[in-house]
């Protein structure tokens, strides 16, 4: 018979050995049960192995002594509770069975593990110190959470330490506010998630240093801040978005924020757009928020609108304003900034006004004297040495780490003779340098420059004008072809766009990239849906009509590798800014801004953290026009480092009169007006030497673009096959210049 080999099973039959071997040696008087007789008819009784004598029943209690008594329940009380687990030396949860823990405190994550971020370290304490040290009160490290320390580059590992510093007021005593200014791309909004996942779970104190946070964001980002946090997060919190609903719906939602309390606030991060604020300040404005983070700062410049002022009266110690295009050379701007995040730092207005800005404008004066320039620099100085203590900035040449290339080309385009007769014509009707008086702009010629940018973009633009025959426009209609309607687009009739047809037409032939088409007129989106459906491209287009839900599904779509949609269309007035297409890597700025931080911010949509491929921007300039002049201008600003924001209003505080009239000329033999005006020498007869002839220079204005190029010096295949439409020239920025050993 086969028998168990279970351990138990072994120990009841080795017990039973034992017992047989017992009662061989002193075999029992009586047996209390036989087993029955076997077939052999032997007639032997046998008694079970496994049954033991019953022991005898007495009615005395057995009794133990009491010091025996005692010493049993001291050793098992001496023994605490351990978790089963090897070498675990975790605490017990926050409070085990109501018992305090003893030692010290303990931070929330080690800061000693290998790629920790520490933002705050206690003080060295000596042996002796730490003897009279209360362990209750003893501070902590503060350690970044390792799920997002992981994935923190350099540059952002700084930037998270330098916002917590400011927000605990530890770089400037007294104040808890900065300026987070980097470029387009380089994370600030991860920076700013890390501050706030930071400061919802632990301080130096061992508690949390916030109970709730706030983000308020153009109303095309809330959902994008959303996906933010969820993505790098992981579920381990719950923001609450608003991005639509009535406004009883609304009220209740904020009200239920802003009542929440305690270390475990279900919902301790608020989405909300700048729109919907000010809408709803009244039930923000009647409790206490932490911290309070401004995506598009520059959004707060003017002190006197309504957004400002709602926002200012917040219970919100802690303010991080986040622009990746710093305003610096208005000083009024600039101070209504840095009075929002850190109120009194540079007194108030008047203070401001007397102290800084006045002798610095005085000083800048052509006919200021010696004493009032020196005395301008110095109060320039000091007014930087305070402000950079609460703003960082990087730019995004440190991105050249990380992403692929970007070709950035500015493409000089020829107008077509429609286009420059309609041009010469205008100028000849309207006279908008006659308008002109003491360096003064008009509403007039105010008008004008807006309808010459639209007629450099095609004349269907200006189409409605001829008809009606507006100043400058008087007979204009006569030179349109015979039987011309706005219905269908004449690519033909632009040169950029001719430019801009080939270039689709190349991309969408020899690849499987995407583009993202940028204008700051809704008219001209028009315009580019009318080309789109004459060519079959499929396209989806966003403006200031689409509702914010709609905004966030279509990028997302498009951004998919299995997306079909061969073109975005975007305004840059509603789209510009925050927008991640990394699913498009080509993109044509089809007009430019007044405002280089503008364009900056709308080319920077497909050039971000995810990009794989190479990036290609095409920015299209119509030849000897109005367009050459604007994009000077940028150039001249952004080598002065002078990224004001500026509306066409502002324009007569930035060009002289001289300047002002240049506005209103055509320059027809030219193949770029921009390269004659720089007297560029890295070109001898239109063609650049590489290396440049010794001793020449190209002028600062030009020293942000790499190369001038004519159809030879082209690298890229697409626009090389879209020269001959209409080019005529074309600058070249490459982001990889210096790591390709490029002179």
């Amino acid at each position: 018979m086969r028998r168990s080999l279970a351990p138990s099973q072994l120990a009841k039959r080795k017990a039973g050995d034992d017992e047989e071997e017992e009662e061989d040696r002193h075999p029992p008087a009586t047996r209390k049960r036989q087993k029955p007789v076997s077939e052999t008819g032997s007639g032997e009784c046998y008694r079970s192995p496994f049954r033991k004598p019953l022991a005898q029943l007495t009615n005395r209690p057995h009794c133990l002594d009491s010091s025996q008594h005692e010493a049993f329940i001291r050793s098992i009380l001496s023994k605490p509770f351990k978790v089963p687990i090897p070498n675990y030396k975790g605490p017990l949860g926050l409070r085990a069975l109501g018992i305090k823990r003893g030692g010290l405190r303990s931070p929330l994550h080690d800061p000693f593990e290998e790629g920790a971020l520490v933002l705050y370290e206690p003080p060295l304490l000596s042996a002796h110190d730490q003897l009279k040290i209360d362990k209750d009160k003893a501070p902590v490290h503060v350690v970044v959470d390792p799920v997002l320390s992981r994935v923190l580059r350099p540059h952002q590992r700084e930037g998270v330490k330098f916002l917590w510093d400011c927000v605990t007021s530890r770089r400037i005593p007294g104040s808890h506010g900065c300026i987070m200014a980097d470029e387009m791309g380089l994370g600030k909004t991860l920076q700013c998630i890390t501050l706030m996942w930071t400061l919802l779970r632990q301080s130096p104190d061992c508690k949390p240093e916030i109970e709730k946070a706030m983000v308020v964001s153009p109303s095309s980002l809330v959902r994008n801040w959303y996906n933010e946090v969820e993505k790098w997060l992981g579920g381990r919190i719950q923001p609450l978005a608003i991005d639509g609903g009535s406004k009883e719906e609304i009220d209740r939602k904020l009200v239920g924020f802003m009542n929440q309390r305690g270390l475990r606030v279900p919902s301790p991060i608020l989405i909300i757009s700048y729109e919907t604020f000010r809408l709803h300040a009244e039930a923000l404005q009647k409790g206490s928020v932490g911290l309070v983070i401004c995506d598009e700062g520059h959004r707060l410049k003017n002190s006197e609108n309504q957004t400002y002022q709602a926002l200012n009266s917040l219970n919100t110690p802690r303010r991080v304003l986040i622009s990746g295009t710093p305003i610096q050379n208005d000083l009024l701007e600039y101070f209504s900034l840095v009075h929002f995040v850190n109120s009194g730092i540079l007194g108030t207005a008047q203070e401001f006004k007397r102290h800084f800005e006045i002798p610095i404008l005085k000083g800048r004066d052509a006919d200021a004297s010696e004493a009032e320039r020196h005395k301008g620099e110095e109060r320039l100085k000091e007014l930087i040495s305070i402000v950079n203590r609460c703003l960082i900035r990087r730019t995004s040449d440190i991105l050249s780490k990380y992403l692929p290339v970007k070709i950035e080309q500015v493409v000089c385009c020829r107008l077509t003779p429609l286009q420059a007769e309609l041009y010469k014509n205008f100028l000849k009707q309207a006279k908008p340098v006659e308008e002109l008086k003491e360096g003064k702009i008009s509403v007039s010629s105010l008008s004008s420059i807006t309808s010459l940018k639209k007629l450099c973009n095609h004349p269907a633009l200006i189409h409605d004008k001829c008809v009606e025959e507006e100043e400058g426009f008087m007979g204009a209609l006569d030179l349109f072809p015979a039987g011309y309607s706005t219905k269908s687009v004449e690519p033909q009739l632009s040169g950029k766009m001719l430019v801009l047809d080939y270039i689709l037409a190349v991309t969408k032939s020899t690849s499987n990239d995407k583009v993202v088409l940028v204008s700051n007129y809704t008219q001209t989106l028009d315009l580019f849906e009318k080309l789109c459906r004459n060519r079959r491209y499929l396209y989806v287009r966003l403006d200031g009509t689409m509702s914010i839900k709609k905004r966030a599904k279509i990028v997302e779509r498009f951004n998919s590798p299995s997306s079909p949609e061969f073109i975005f269309m975007l305004s840059s007035k509603a789209g510009g800014c925050g927008l991640n297409l990394i699913g498009a890597n080509r993109l044509v700025m089809f007009d430019p801004d007044w405002n280089p931080a503008n364009d900056e911010q709308a080319m920077a949509r497909v050039w971000r953290d995810g990009q794989k491929k190479t990036c290609y921007i095409y920015r299209l300039l119509s030849t000897g026009t109005i367009e050459e002049k604007i994009f000077q201008r940028q150039t001249h600003k952004k080598a002065l480092s002078s990224c004001v924001v500026d509306e066409e209003q502002d324009v007569e505080r930035h060009f002289s009169l001289g300047e002002l009239k240049e506005l209103f000329t055509l320059n027809e033999t030219t193949t770029s007006d921009t390269h004659d005006k720089i007297k560029c020498r890295r070109c001898v007869n239109g063609h650049q030497v590489r290396p440049p002839p010794e001793g020449s220079d190209c002028t600062s204005d030009l020293s942000q673009w790499n190369h001038c190029a004519d159809k030879r010096g082209l690298q890229d295949s697409v626009l090389k096959a879209a020269w001959d439409a209409a080019v005529t020239f074309a600058f070249h920025h490459h982001s990889h210049e210096e790591q390709r050993g490029i002179p």
